[in-house]
């Protein structure tokens, strides 16, 4: 606790009364704490102006009393920023600068406080004015005290007063009457004293002409005024730094009775080394609290404490005397036990670390030129196999390390899971924080280093064409140690009922926490250049503050049309952590918003396992028209197949029983690992198939992290069940036959860009769908497991030949899937003039012919058509060519 021992925290008081000299020195704070004194000189160019305002009492009990007796409430006012020098205490020409505080008595007078540094020590000034006293003679006097910690208890002070030697909490000092009829008394201070709150009344003697009394407020309450610290200011929330070098402190609170500010010197520390109980009204501007240091560079961390919200009196769970992480803090201190065994997490008092961006730049890929990999930052490099070292395994480094592999598969953007400050114990999907990446993705282990090293990370990563996506979550936290204990009725969703119990579900659309959220993803983009964001629970962002479903969510618009997110990708991912399942939403985009396309997962997967309709295949391989054709486009489409929940690709054609039922799985004809060749070779073909489809479909393809290599999970769905990347599956047979085969997916994506990345839906003359024997598909058929299209490419403008304006045609893609359990002979169409088909993919032919970039061609059976076998559960691709050799 900031209250100190009486052995440290008694310090002479020297009490001036009448005129004096200022000395020429800048105010500064200094700050005692412990053992120790620390200090900093700092110029002030501003000053406080309060005016007394609203006063309600607040009173609470300290759980540390060093303290002879109890005394007065705090006095509240209303800061405005003025600047005044001291004349009307010294009339010396150089008058110093000081803050100035102005309050009316409860019988009409003025009281001015002018606080100010001196050379070593601080004064305070205390000046009296229009006070209607029934005598010239009366005697007036202070009545004062200290605070910190604890608005309603005093440190007490070793005082020159008027009963020498006597040891307590408050001293009584007589004013000086000037002749112009004022009051005025100066009292000093040591400055290993500070900061604290100076609170005071006016007294007259029982043998006056008035009877004696004692003056408060107009609003009866105590005069009280800052030493050592200054009011601050309400804007930006969080820690701030200003020019001076002085430090402002904010943070929104609503529904609570009192704000004390805590700091740490001592990394390892239950208590804190300092607390200063924020005014209400001095240090509290409409909702928001805050204060402002010149420097506490002698501290380590800074936190909160919170008392007598309206939530935590009807919570006995609630531990009113925990201390809370600012919701806005930079840097993180790395957490702590509790008393109570509870993760501690704490700020730490300095600016971010700078950072050399050089000449980065982001790659601004249009969204039909992604091909994105999904990653956790600690599974993807934290197995030895990665054979990195201990400090970069499992780090934003190790992460660097393996670029190659991003680029060995093809892909030019990675997603990466929640790396937002988390709770371990609860996984990165229930975050602790939103401004700050998780300390053990550094190297050291700590704040900075985690900062430098995403940062760097970032870098290398553009610098090789690659985006940087961060999925987040916005729309809960971690049950504890998170924003718990602030304000939880502005926050969070709270149960109504006799005793209101506070959820971890945030209140997105409450206009606060909308700001926090925004304020987040702008620090994201402009201080870690992040090139999008993929929005974990945004079903979630659609409630309003009652849990109501809202059509038009501010905070979904706002992000949608905020400045500094306008060149950002943003995605919509519909998953519930809590339940881990997906949920469907017609989910509000103003054209900006696209989706994480999970009905594209879904007819995937059953038109493999012999179920669903061929119309529900084709529209997710024309990029999901259903959803996306109102004013989107299939780009806004973000496919998958397998991702870092449910079935691995392996497990999803390995399991399939009751329990998985939701999976939509198909295990090939025996449950788990086995050794039936036939089943294998199925198994083999189905992840082929799988791998196919999204590559060919409109929209965007995501890889899940360990789908390349065949990682398993022994058939649980379970996210907790997944286990780090084995970089030595990398070497086998089945590992390197997929990765190349990705490879080449992803190639031939960007080859054929002209249909297969397009950011607009096809035209009707682009595409023609076909049955087995060139037929119309039976699209009713529940039983027909047979569909085929083809794509027809646009005649484009020839580069070589302008002048003459020639114009060529590039082959017309034929696709064809067969998920029955009986081959197909397929007639393919008749090939543009001039051209042959070629078959580039059939993924039942054995490694490495069941994929080739140049192609094999077909003899012609007919004179106007070529027939093709394909096999059970298969995929085929021809391209219509001029030569053996593809465009």
């Amino acid at each position: 606790m900031a209250t100190l021992p009486p052995s440290l925290a008694i310090q002479s008081c020297y009490l001036k009364c009448g005129i004096s000299d200022v000395s020429k020195s800048s105010p500064a704070c200094h700050y005692m704490y412990r053992n120790s004194i620390r200090y900093g000189f700092e110029k002030m160019d501003l000053e406080r102006r309060l005016i007394c305002d609203e006063v309600s009492q607040n009173v609470v009990k300290s759980s540390c009393r060093h303290l002879n007796s109890r005394v007065f409430a705090t006095s509240r006012a209303l800061v405005e920023e003025i600047e005044q020098k001291v004349s009307t205490i010294t009339e010396a020409d150089n008058r110093e600068k000081a803050l100035t505080y102005l309050f009316w008595t409860e019988v009409g007078g003025q009281v001015k406080v002018f606080v100010r540094k001196t050379s070593v020590k601080y004064a305070v000034n205390i000046e009296v004015s229009s006070l209607q006293l029934q005598s010239s003679n009366d005697r007036l006097t202070s009545s004062w005290g200290r605070y910190r910690a604890d608005s309603s208890s005093f440190i007490p002070l070793d005082v020159q007063s008027s009963v020498p030697d006597s040891r307590t909490s408050t001293s009584e000092t007589p004013f000086i009457q000037t002749s112009a009829g004022r009051f005025a008394l100066e009292l000093e201070f040591e400055a290993k004293q500070i900061p604290f709150y100076l609170s005071f009344i006016l007294k007259l003697p029982s043998d006056s002409s008035s009877g004696g009394s004692e003056i408060r407020s107009h609003r009866k309450t105590n005069f009280c005024v800052p030493v050592g610290f200054r009011t601050g200011y309400p804007a930006p929330l969080g820690l701030s730094f200003s020019p001076d070098g002085s430090m402002n402190f904010a943070i929104f609170s609503r529904n609570v009775e009192g704000v004390i500010l805590c700091f740490y010197d001592d990394a390892k520390a239950n208590e804190p080394a300092l607390e200063l109980d924020l005014d209400p009204y001095i240090n509290r501007s409409g909702d928001i609290w805050h204060a402002s240091l010149e420097s506490s560079r002698t501290f380590v961390s800074y936190g909160y404490r919170c008392k007598g919200s309206l939530l935590q009196r009807n919570n006995n769970k609630f531990d009113a005397g925990k201390i809370i992480l600012d919701p806005y803090a930079k840097i993180i201190v790395n957490s702590i036990p509790s008393s109570d065994g509870s993760l501690k997490y704490l700020g730490r008092p300095c600016k971010e670390p700078g950072f050399d961006w050089g000449d980065d730049t982001h790659p601004y890929l249009p969204m039909e030129k992604l091909v994105v990999y999904r990653l956790n930052v600690r599974h993807f490099t934290e197995h030895k196999s990665s054979q990195l070292a201990t400090d970069v395994a499992g780090t934003f480094i190790g992460l660097t390390e393996k670029l190659q592999h991003f680029k060995d598969l093809g892909m030019n953007a990675v997603l990466l899971e929640p790396i937002f400050s988390f709770d371990e114990k609860n996984g990165p999907y229930f975050p602790c924080h939103f401004f700050s990446p998780m300390n053990l993705y550094g190297p050291s282990g700590d704040s900075v280093s985690a900062i430098n090293s995403m940062k760097e990370m970032v870098k290398k990563l553009h610098a090789n064409g690659i985006e940087v996506l961060l999925e987040v979550v916005f729309t809960h936290t971690a049950m504890a140690g998170s924003l718990q204990g602030i304000d939880d009725l502005s926050y969070y969703h709270v149960n109504e009922g006799e005793d209101l119990e506070a959820t971890n579900d945030l209140n997105c659309n409450y206009p606060i926490v909308s700001q926090l959220i925004l304020d987040s993803l702008q620090h994201w983009v402009t201080e870690f250049h992040i090139d999008g964001f993929c929005f974990v629970n945004a079903s979630s962002l659609l409630r309003g503050f009652h849990g109501e479903y809202l059509s038009r969510p501010p905070l979904v618009e706002a992000i949608a049309f905020d400045p500094l997110l306008s060149k950002t990708k943003i995605i919509a991912d519909c998953w519930d952590p809590h339940d881990m399942l997906p949920k469907e939403t017609r989910f509000p985009h103003w054209k900006r918003w696209a989706e994480i396309d999970t009905k594209f997962c879904n007819d995937v997967r059953n038109f493999w396992r012999g179920e669903g309709l061929l119309s529900d295949l084709a529209t997710r391989l024309c990029g999901s028209g259903d959803i996306f054709s109102d004013g989107r486009g299939p780009a806004f489409s973000f496919n998958f197949i397998a991702r870092n929940f449910g079935l691995t690709l392996v497990d999803l054609v390995s399991f399939s029983n009751d329990a998985l039922a939701s999976q939509l799985s198909w295990n090939c004809g025996e449950e788990g690992p086995t050794d039936s060749t036939t089943v294998l070779e199925r198994r083999l073909k189905q992840i082929r198939n799988f791998l196919f489809v999204l590559y060919v479909s409109l929209g965007v393809p995501i890889l899940n992290m360990g789908d390349e290599c065949g990682q398993s999970c022994g058939g649980s769905p379970a996210y907790s069940d997944r286990k780090p990347l084995d970089w030595n599956t990398l070497k086998t047979g089945f590992s390197i036959q997929t990765s190349q085969f990705i490879s080449f997916l992803s190639s031939l994506r960007m080859r054929r860009s002209d249909l297969l990345q397009k950011r607009n839906f096809l035209k009707e003359e682009n595409i023609e769908w076909h049955g087995s024997d060139q037929s119309p598909p039976k699209w009713e058929d529940p039983s027909c497991r047979f569909l085929a299209m083809t794509l027809r490419a646009d005649e484009v403008e020839s580069p070589l030949n302008s002048e003459s304006s020639s114009h060529v045609r590039r082959g017309d893609l034929f696709i064809a899937f067969n998920a029955a359990d009986h081959s197909e002979s397929v007639i393919l169409p008749q090939p543009p003039e001039g051209m042959s088909w070629c078959c580039l993919v059939d993924t039942a032919l054995p490694f490495p012919g069941f994929f080739s970039t140049s192609g094999e061609p077909l003899p012609e059976q007919m004179a106007e058509s070529v027939a093709y076998e394909m096999k059970s559960h298969s995929c085929a691709l021809f391209e219509a060519s001029s030569s053996l050799k593809s465009n």
